[in-house]
C-alpha cells in the first residue's frame, strides 16, 4: 500500500499501500455470491452468498475486520445493514450479531443463504472516525460507477475460506468492468450480468472490479499485458492521455527487475476524485497480485498526476516481488478477522518504496539530483516519527498504538534502511551484489505458494551474505538504535550542505509544515520533528502547536484548504493573526506574513572522490 501527500492549487490532502484459477473442491460445489448492481437502495447494494449445504448446527459469517495491504483495523462489517439468514423454505434463521464483522447463525444446517445490503465508504469518509482509506474502500454511484474492493461486499464462512467462489454480478449494459478476476467458461455471457469464479476467497479480495463507461487502454511489456482502465467524472483524463506515461515507467520497472516475473497480466484501476465530502478524500494506492487500485484527485493537472501514478503505481507494481511473492506465514495464512501481522515491513513497504524509487535513477527517468532530493526527504519526513524504535517490535505490533501512529515511517525510514542496506552489499561485494539481488535470491526460495518463517528471515539473509548486515540489523532494524545515515552517504561520496530556499506558507513543495488529526475533530496542528520556515519561527509558532484560527476564520481541515489556496496570493506585507492551543492554553501570535525561507539539508558529491568512491556510487546508482 501506498499513502501519499497531494497538494494543488486550492487544496491539501493528507495520508493517514492473484491469477484466478477455477479449481473446485471435489467435495463441496462453489460459494455462490451474488451482487446487484442494478436495483440499489438508498445509495446501497444488495449482497447475497449461498454456502452450499452446512453440516454444523451453528456457522459463524464474516466480513473482513483487516485486510492484506492495510495494516490498519477498518472493520468492514460496519458497512453492512439489513442482515438475514435465510433457510431453505425462505423463512428467516436466528442469528447473533456478536461484533462488527460476525454474524453467528443458528440452526446452520437449514441455513440456504445469507443476504445483507452493503453502503459504501467513500461517501462517509468525513464523517466517519478512522475511516478506511480510500484505495481500500469502496463506491456505489448508480448508472456511473462501482469500486468494488471486494473485501467490502463479500464475506466468508467459519472454515470455508479454501472452497472455491462463484461471484455473479447484475450490472448496468453501460458499465465494463476491469479486473484480474476470470470468467467463468461456459456461463451465459450478456451485457448485464457477469460470472466470475476464484479457487478461495482470498482471491477474491484479491482481485478488485471497477465498473465504469469504458475507458480503458491496454500495453504490453515483454509479456505481461497492462490494462489501465479511468474512471474521471468529469471526463477531464482517458486512459489514452496517460497510456505514454505509464508504459513508459512500466517498461523502465520490467528492466530494472530482470527475470522477476510474478504475473502475465496486470490491470491499473484509477479512481478520480472530485473532492467533495461525498467523494474519496484519501490518495494513493493498494496492490493485489496482479493489479492495484489507485485514488488520485482529478484536479491535479496533468504533469503532476503522471508523476504521481508513476510514484504510486510504481510502488504498487514492485509489490510482485514482496510481499506478494517473498512473504512470510503470517501473510500466507491470513487471518482477515484476527491478524497476526509479520515483523518484516522493513522489507513489504521499504524494500518496495526504496525500488519505486531507485529504478527511477538506474532506468534515468530522473536525474542523480532529483534522486538525492528524494532521499533527502525521507530523512527529513523520518523524523517526525520514533527513531528509537525497534522496526521489526512496531511492525509485529503495528496494529496496535504507540506502533499505528509510527506506520508511515515504512515509506520513509523503511526506505533508508534498504539503502543503508544495499550500500552494505555492495561495498562488501565490490558492487556485485545489492538489494535488488537479495530479493532475487529470495525469490528463488519464497514464492506465491510458498512462505518464510518469519522469525528466521534475517537470519537467513545473513547466512546467504555477509556477518556484518547481521550486526546492521541488530542495531537498527531489531534494536532500536538510530542509523547515522551520513556514514553510508559518505561511503559513495556524498556529504550533507545547508542553503536557504524561499518556500511557501504552509507546503514546502509537496510537504506540508501542517497535519491533520482526524481523531480530534479533524484539528489542524503543526508537524513536530522538522525544521519549520520563518513563517512559523518569525511568529513564535512551535511544532505541535493546534491552529484554533487564522484572521478569525475557524480552522479545520474544510476551512484550512481555501485558506492555503489563498497563500499562494500572499504578499510579505500581509497582516495575519493566529489563535494557537500550545500544551493545554490558548495563545495568540500576530505580525506580517514576510518571505518564508527554509534552511535546506542537501546532498552533495564530495570535490574529488576516490576512484573507490566513485565506483562503489556508480554501482548502487546504475548498476
Amino acid at each position: 500500500m501506498k499513502k501519499i501527500i497531494f497538494v494543488f492549487t486550492l487544496s491539501v490532502f493528507f495520508y493517514n499501500c492473484g491469477s484466478t484459477k477455477n479449481i473446485l473442491s471435489a467435495t463441496r460445489t462453489p460459494i455462490v455470491t451474488s451482487i446487484d448492481l442494478i436495483n440499489i437502495v438508498d445509495d446501497k447494494v444488495q449482497v447475497s452468498v449461498n454456502p452450499g449445504k452446512i453440516s454444523s448446527e451453528t456457522i459463524s459469517f464474516f466480513i473482513p475486520k483487516t485486510v492484506p495491504g492495510t495494516y490498519s483495523t477498518d472493520d468492514y462489517g460496519k458497512y453492512v445493514e439489513g442482515f438475514k439468514a435465510i433457510d431453505y423454505n425462505g423463512k428467516d434463521l436466528e442469528f447473533s450479531h456478536t461484533d462488527a464483522n460476525t454474524w453467528v447463525i443458528s440452526n446452520a444446517t437449514e441455513l440456504d443463504k445469507v443476504t445483507y445490503f452493503v453502503n459504501d465508504t467513500y461517501d462517509t469518509e468525513s464523517e466517519v472516525e478512522d475511516a478506511v482509506f480510500s484505495p481500500s474502500g469502496t463506491n456505489i454511484a448508480k448508472d456511473s460507477n462501482f469500486v468494488l474492493n471486494l473485501h467490502g461486499f463479500v464475506g466468508y464462512f467459519q472454515g470455508l475460506k479454501e472452497v472455491a467462489y462463484e461471484l455473479v454480478i447484475s450490472k448496468d449494459e453501460k458499465l465494463k468492468s476491469t479486473t484480474s478476476l476470470m470468467l467463468k467458461n461456459g456461463a451465459e455471457s450478456n451485457t448485464t450480468r457477469e460470472v466470475f469464479v476464484a479457487a478461495r476467497y482470498f482471491d477474491v479480495i484479491d482481485n478488485p472490479i471497477l465498473y465504469a463507461k469504458t475507458n480503458t487502454e491496454s500495453f504490453q511489456i515483454n509479456d505481461i499485458t497492462v490494462n489501465l482502465s479511468v474512471y474521471s467524472p468529469n471526463g477531464v483524463y482517458t486512459a489514452a492521455s496517460l497510456k505514454d506515461r505509464m508504459e513508459k515507467m512500466m517498461t523502465a520497472q520490467k528492466a530494472f527487475l530482470g527475470d522477476i516475473d510474478g504475473t502475465k497480466e496486470y490491470n491499473i484501476l484509477l479512481y478520480l476524485s472530485k473532492m467533495d465530502n461525498k467523494d474519496a478524500g484519501g490518495f494513493g494506492a493498494l496492490e493485489h497480485h496482479t493489479s492495484t487500485v489507485v485514488v488520485l484527485p482529478e484536479a491535479m493537472p496533468k504533469e503532476r498526476l503522471e508523476q504521481a501514478m508513476v510514484d504510486v503505481v510504481s510502488h504498487e507494481f514492485f509489490h510482485i516481488v514482496t510481499p506478494l511473492n517473498v512473504h512470510s506465514k503470517e501473510v500466507q495464512y491470513f487471518d482477515f478477522n484476527d491478524p497476526k501481522m509479520s515483523q518484516h515491513l522493513w522489507m513489504y513497504e521499504g524494500t518496495t518504496e526504496y525500488f519505486a524509487n531507485l529504478f527511477q535513477i538506474q532506468q534515468g527517468l530522473i536525474t542523480e539530483d532529483e534522486f538525492y532530493k528524494r532521499i533527502m526527504d525521507k530523512i527529513n519526513n523520518s523524523k517526525s516519527y520514533d527513531d528509537a524504535m525497534s522496526f521489526t517490535t512496531m511492525s509485529k505490533n503495528i496494529l496496535e498504538e504507540p506502533y499505528e501512529e509510527n506506520y508511515a515511517n515504512v515509506y520513509e525510514k523503511g526506505t533508508l534502511i534498504n539503502m543503508a542496506l544495499d550500500i552494505t552489499l555492495r561495498e562488501l561485494s565490490d558492487g556485485e551484489k545489492g538489494i535488488l539481488w537479495l530479493m532475487k535470491e529470495l525469490s528463488k526460495k519464497y514464492d506465491v505458494s510458498t512462505p518464510f518463517e518469519d522469525d528466521k528471515l534475517i537470519d537467513e539473509i545473513v547466512e546467504m551474505t555477509y556477518p556484518e548486515l547481521r550486526i546492521f540489523f541488530d542495531t537498527h532494524v531489531i534494536g532500536s538504535t538510530p542509523i547515522d545515515y551520513n556514514v553510508y552517504l559518505a561511503k559513495v561520496g556524498l556529504e550533507n550542505s545547508t542553503e536557504q530556499q524561499q518556500t511557501g506558507y504552509f507546503l514546502e513543495g509537496e510537504m506540508p509544515f501542517i497535519d491533520v488529526d482526524a481523531k480530534n475533530d479533524n484539528a489542524i496542528f503543526i508537524r513536530k520533528g522538522i525544521t519549520l520556515s520563518t513563517f512559523f519561527t518569525d511568529l513564535g509558532i512551535h511544532g505541535g502547536d493546534v491552529i484554533k484560527s487564522i484572521n478569525g476564520t475557524s480552522i479545520n481541515l474544510e476551512s484550512i484548504r481555501p485558506i492555503i489556496g489563498q497563500s499562494f496570493g500572499w504578499t510579505a506585507e500581509t497582516p495575519i493573526k493566529m489563535i494557537l492551543e500550545r500544551n493545554g492554553e490558548e495563545i495568540s501570535v500576530e505580525g506580517k506574513v514576510g518571505t518564508p525561507s527554509l534552511n535546506v539539508t542537501k546532498l552533495t558529491s564530495v570535490e574529488k572522490p576516490s576512484d573507490k568512491i566513485v565506483r562503489l556510487r556508480e554501482a548502487w546508482l546504475k548498476n
